[in-house]
């Protein structure tokens, strides 16, 4: 007896981290290889390691991983057909880092990218990498996107994070090299992840200080051009909430990376609680993106006001 009435293909998408890549390796053993497809969004973002571990994957998996992206792309948009050659033109473009909806770069390179996709591609189901500790945001997918059709084999099967890890290990496929730099993501490692948290961007001054200078650089000339402060992070604790209370400046809970001369006013991270680094779930295309229950990375995160 089959599980699925197979319809057209599954899709199972490839994230480049390890939750990703055991939910494909979990889809096709369920389903067959005749009935997957593996597909990854590239942002040209990536940590060059990220495609060694697809290589291996593909060669694991025993199908192909195909490859799907917008950079270099003709898109249409309100203000006409426009084209990202790189996530650096996603952020001058908006002039922004973070939005209400997520961010900025996540909504375009992958959400839109994924949306586009679907309206000119058949498909059954579509398998997503959420982890036995994810329950709640699989739930928010599901709920906010019932058109996906969404499958989660790591749910299905109670594996964490670290089943997955193991695993791949098991099976002599090395894991992307920002997990062993102490990252719990595989996300857009070129210029670090803008959904990291404070945490997240702590550890990368410490240890990644280009990267961390190349994106406080970025804060500051966005907040230039768009004339007020445009940062990836926000202060959450009771005294900068009462603060915006009180005055109704949503900008006094921003943190910038680096503190900017024409808003002294404005805490920088130097100045903010040391804390081990949060970082959201392996990016899909759905991470921070209109979840029902939100990650506390988050709270961190500094949505557009």
């Amino acid at each position: 007896m089959e599980l699925i009435n197979y319809v057209s293909k599954i899709i199972c998408w490839f994230s480049g981290g390890v939750t990703s890549a055991i939910a494909c390796k979990l889809a096709i053993e369920l389903f067959g290889k005749e009935n997957c497809r593996v597909i990854f969004m590239d942002t040209y973002n990536e940590d060059d390691d990220t495609y060694r571990f697809k290589n291996d994957c593909e060669k694991w998996y025993g199908i192909n991983i195909e490859t799907i992206t917008i950079i270099g792309k003709q898109i249409n948009t309100r203000k006409g057909i426009i084209i990202f050659n790189s996530i650096d033109d996603v952020w001058n473009h908006y002039l922004s880092l973070n939005v209400a909806s997520g961010a900025i770069c996540s909504s375009v390179l992958k959400r839109d990218l994924r949306q586009l996709w679907e309206k000119k591609n058949d498909y059954s189901y579509q398998v997503f990498g959420f982890d036995a500790g994810e329950p709640k945001r699989a739930k928010g997918l599901t709920l906010n996107y019932p058109k996906s059709n969404p499958i989660y084999p790591l749910l299905m099967m109670g594996y964490s994070k670290k089943d997955a890890i193991n695993i791949l290990n098991e099976a002599g496929i090395k894991i992307p090299i920002t997990y062993n730099y102490g990252f719990l993501n595989n996300n857009c490692f070129k210029t670090g992840c803008i959904q990291g948290g404070i945490g997240y961007w702590q550890k990368m001054e410490r240890e990644f200080l280009p990267k961390f200078d190349r994106m406080a650089s970025k804060e500051h000339y966005l907040t230039n051009k768009k004339g007020k402060p445009v940062t990836m992070l926000k202060d959450q604790s009771k005294e900068a909430k009462l603060l915006v209370e009180q005055t109704g400046n949503k900008s006094l809970q921003c943190v910038f990376l680096k503190p900017h001369p024409d808003y002294p006013h404005i805490k920088d991270i130097s100045i903010m609680k040391g804390r081990e680094p949060k970082p959201l779930t392996d990016c899909n295309g759905f991470c921070g993106i209109d979840d029902l229950i939100r990650n506390p990375t988050e709270l961190e995160i500094n949505f557009e006001y």
